[in-house]
């Protein structure tokens, strides 16, 4: 997971080349569409309803935010891909910058996760270096830059709104949405905020395509889902299974 070289060998950031080159924002939000994608972060709203509204709200400045703030006892899915593979994260936040046409992102992350942010600074670092983040990506013209806030401990700064308000110094107290954060969110900007699964998600989606992200999981919920199991069970631990799966089936 610290070594950018791993991941490019197993085709990592083809997915950000395809896009930056060869798709228009456009393209890419419809292509999520049509993949059936879901966020990750308990609600399942379509991840492509949300891109599409901040693309087309009306803003200075928009902001794309990765919630790594996952405070449910025995819950360690989020933690562990932003340990494990943060640059499958990146990847994704780099592709959905471009499509809302973001130029500034955010990783929020619970400060109980030191490794989780040690990795996710690293792997920033990397993707500077070579030219996957920052100014110009891969010459495309495009600028994304992305910064890591570190949580102050409240279980409640996992809901968006509060999150957001931590972000900006604030006490992390969530906020009536008469207007979705999609619209006017991060410092009353439009802003996307998805969590650390589903942004993980979108690079298979771009380089593989929407139909065969489609093949996995049910019919109102594609892909696949991490599961992180406790307690009195034969067997506890992190397993990924194909949406629909039964809870019986799990574990």
């Amino acid at each position: 997971p610290t070594d950018i070289r791993d991941y490019l060998a197993l085709g990592g950031y083809a997915a950000l080349g395809k896009a930056l080159s060869n798709m228009s924002p456009e393209g890419i939000i419809d292509e999520v569409k049509k993949s059936g994608l879901r966020g990750r972060g308990g609600g399942g709203f379509p991840a492509s309803v949300k891109w599409e509204t901040c693309r087309k709200a009306q803003g200075d400045t928009k902001y794309v935010i990765c919630n790594c703030d996952e405070g449910d006892p025995g819950a360690f899915m989020d933690r562990s891909l932003m340990e494990g593979n943060p640059h499958s994260v990146l990847e994704g936040m780099i592709i959905g910058a471009y499509a809302i046409g973001s130029h500034e992102g955010y990783i929020y992350v619970r400060n109980e996760y030191p490794l989780a942010v040690k990795n996710a600074r690293i792997a920033i670092e990397q993707a500077e270096k070579l030219g996957l983040l920052g100014k110009n990506i891969l010459g495309s013209g495009f600028d994304f830059s992305v910064k890591i806030s570190r949580g102050g401990g409240a279980f409640v700064c996992g809901e968006s709104t509060a999150l957001m308000a931590s972000l900006e110094g604030k006490v992390g107290e969530p906020r009536a949405k008469y207007v979705h954060t999609s619209e006017k969110g991060l410092w009353e900007q439009p802003t996307n905020l998805n969590n650390v699964e589903t942004w993980a998600n979108v690079p298979l989606i771009i380089k593989n395509g929407a139909d065969w992200y489609g093949k996995i999981g049910s019919q109102g919920s594609k892909g696949t889902k991490i599961f992180s199991l406790v307690g009195k069970i034969n067997n506890t631990g992190l397993i990924e299974v194909p949406m629909g799966v039964t809870l019986k089936d799990i574990i």
